[in-house]
């Protein structure tokens, strides 16, 4: 055979991007699915068959609330994990996500929320019970529960409502959030969510979460910020006292190299300068710290800092002073 034909390839490329989608969200309608695939329902219905003849379980509802929806089968579907090799990989997943190992974490929780949508029901309580017996050491980023980002991830890839008891000044409350996005910083995780409480974005961190769960009403996305942007921000600089920018005379990523992404947002501005935006609970501290990066700099904002510039660099030469070269004769 002179092999498969155009068509039989665009239908297996159209089914694996099927599937793709069943496994980003946990509920998708007829005309949702043949609008992102550009095709019609009753082709959306063939594909599915496919998907269910190669032992994939895609269940169909019907009414509100209804339609398509990858679920968990009685056999893992062919060509991927025995019961062994899945639950290995998902305890494995769950250490890695729920760890300290720095830039594995996201990862990580993006393969688990995959699996979690094919793991076959009875596997699910040996891998809890497993999972319990991982731990790490270490520095990286703060270990947080993985079954709680498991919730959270479900929400999000589900575009339900969630709640969870929330730590902050010392009290826990309760918050109700439609999540949006979960993000790995060099070292926690967040959530990004809009409170429905405060009417408004907010970030939480998970460390800080218990009792998180998720229901079955679903919400309609609202225009969200760009998630990455919005935590580092908030985690550099909204959550201090006071915030400062400086334009440093550096490569952006000569000044990334040398500080925490949790630390400050560092901006390019061309020309070999970048824009770096952190806060502190006193600016003398955000001013010293960019005073030893050991670049040329201005202050940006905010005006009283240039002001504290001018007279810390007279106190600096005054304290110099004794040891300044001679003048020349």
């Amino acid at each position: 055979m002179d092999g498969a034909s155009g068509d039989e390839l665009g239908t297996t490329e159209r089914v694996l991007t099927l599937l793709g989608l069943l496994q980003q969200r946990r509920v998708w309608t007829g005309p949702e699915l043949a609008e992102r695939l550009a095709v019609t329902p009753r082709t959306v219905r063939r594909d599915v068959d496919r998907l269910r003849t190669l032992g994939y379980p895609v269940h169909a509802g019907q009414g509100v609330g209804g339609g398509y929806r990858l679920g968990p089968g009685q056999e893992l579907p062919p060509l991927l994990l025995d019961d062994r090799e899945a639950i290995a990989t998902a305890v494995s997943l769950l250490a890695g996500a729920g760890g300290a190992v720095a830039g594995a974490g996201d990862a990580a929780l993006q393969a688990l929320t995959k699996l979690d949508q094919v793991l076959p029901a009875r596997l699910r309580h040996e891998v809890r019970a497993l999972s319990g017996s991982v731990e790490s050491f270490g520095g990286g980023r703060t270990p947080v529960d993985p079954e709680t980002l498991m919730t959270l991830a479900r929400a999000c890839r589900d575009e339900v409502e969630a709640g969870f008891d929330y730590v902050s000044g010392g009290e826990a409350r309760r918050r109700r959030v439609e999540p949006y996005r979960l993000v790995a910083s060099d070292r926690r995780w967040y959530l990004l969510a809009f409170d429905l409480d405060r009417d408004d974005w907010r970030t939480f961190r998970v460390d800080r979460m218990t009792d998180a769960s998720a229901r079955t009403w679903r919400f309609r996305p609202r225009d969200a910020p760009d998630a990455a942007a919005y935590v580092q921000e908030g985690v550099a600089s909204r959550v201090y006292a006071h915030q400062a920018r400086f334009l440093v005379h550096a490569p952006a990523e000569t000044v990334r190299a040398q500080i925490p992404a949790s630390a400050a947002v560092v901006r390019e501005r061309g020309r070999g300068r970048c824009e770096v935006l952190s806060g502190a609970e006193r600016l003398d501290g955000v001013l010293m710290h960019v005073l030893l990066l050991g670049h040329d700099f201005e202050v940006l904002d905010p005006p009283e800092l240039g002001a504290r510039c001018a007279e810390l660099a007279q106190r600096l030469l005054a304290a110099g002073a004794s040891f300044a070269p001679a003048p020349d004769a």
